[in-house]
């Protein structure tokens, strides 16, 4: 993202949030904050369109998956949160939190959501949680860090964050924008937490095929002319590999076809062969009950 800005790809998966909200489609997710949060109404979301990025209404089925995509992930992230706090845990940090709304929704009483993100986006999000009416809880606190000058470490303990405690961490929609060392450091920061530890993330497949890799270039193309060019590609071999490496004990992946199936209790229908969006990954260092 650009300095002094929010980010776009934040907006838009903010605006794809709301239009499944919106639209009548069958549901994967529900989030009566994604529209509020954005001050707009079905008709306006059906006219959008963000330019180099995928109009979040548009009727082809790639946008429609992406649409999907971010439903499904969002639910899962936070039944994996659901999991952690069911073990004990009172600490969730959201790396990348742009303009989610799980702090603002907490239903857990003793739970403290911590949300990073870069000053410019945080600043941009205060701004529209205003007017939407929406007030920011005492359970939740912003951890601003610009990685050009902040360490994620100084500046979540500067927040409050307790580092020798158990934690969830949600980390979606960042990896492929990271190089591989920024990734590896951020996950044995997240290992070293006082255990357990869970961690749910996504990541980018660059594809097996060739019509797959040519999807992925055309994204890629798209995202990298407005300055968010994505850095890393992984393979679930690759990222499980990597995982188990900065210290985490179980890596368990669940394919989207295979959690909208659950979601929805039928297969979800009419997507693009050639779209293969890389599975959700859930880890975990330590239980609870070990």
């Amino acid at each position: 993202m650009e300095t002094g800005r929010a980010s776009r790809t934040a907006l838009a998966t903010a605006y794809a949030r709301a239009y499944h909200q919106l639209s009548g489609e069958p549901r994967v997710f529900t989030d009566p904050l994604a529209a509020r949060i954005l001050g707009v109404t079905r008709e306006r979301i059906a006219e959008l369109d963000t330019a180099t990025m995928d109009r979040p209404g548009g009727p082809e089925g790639r946008q429609r998956m992406r649409r999907y995509f971010l439903a499904g992930r969002a639910r899962f992230a936070e039944e994996v949160v659901a999991r952690a706090v069911a073990e004990g845990i009172e600490q969730v940090v959201i790396l990348g939190a742009g303009l989610d709304t799980f702090g603002y929704r907490n239903p857990y009483p003793r739970l403290r959501v911590f949300e990073v993100d870069h000053p410019d986006t945080q600043g941009w999000k205060r701004d529209m949680l205003s007017p939407a009416g929406i007030e920011i809880p005492e359970s939740l606190t912003f951890v601003p860090v610009d990685f050009e000058t902040d360490t994620l470490a100084a500046s979540l303990a500067t927040a409050g964050f307790d580092r020798e405690r158990p934690a969830a961490f949600v980390w979606l929609g960042v990896v492929m924008y990271l190089t591989r060392p920024a990734i590896e450091d951020t996950l044995r920061f997240i290992a070293g937490q006082g255990q357990p530890v869970h961690l749910v993330l996504d990541y980018l497949s660059a594809g097996t095929t060739d019509e797959e890799r040519a999807s992925v270039r055309e994204r890629a193309e798209r995202i990298a002319a407005i300055n968010e060019p994505w850095l890393s590609f992984f393979e679930h071999e690759e990222i499980e590999e990597l995982l188990r490496s900065c210290g985490f004990d179980t890596v368990e992946a669940r394919p989207l076809a295979e959690l909208f199936t659950e979601y929805l209790g039928e297969p979800l229908s009419g997507l693009p062969a050639r779209t293969r969006p890389a599975p959700l990954v859930h880890a975990i260092r330590g239980r609870a009950d070990a």
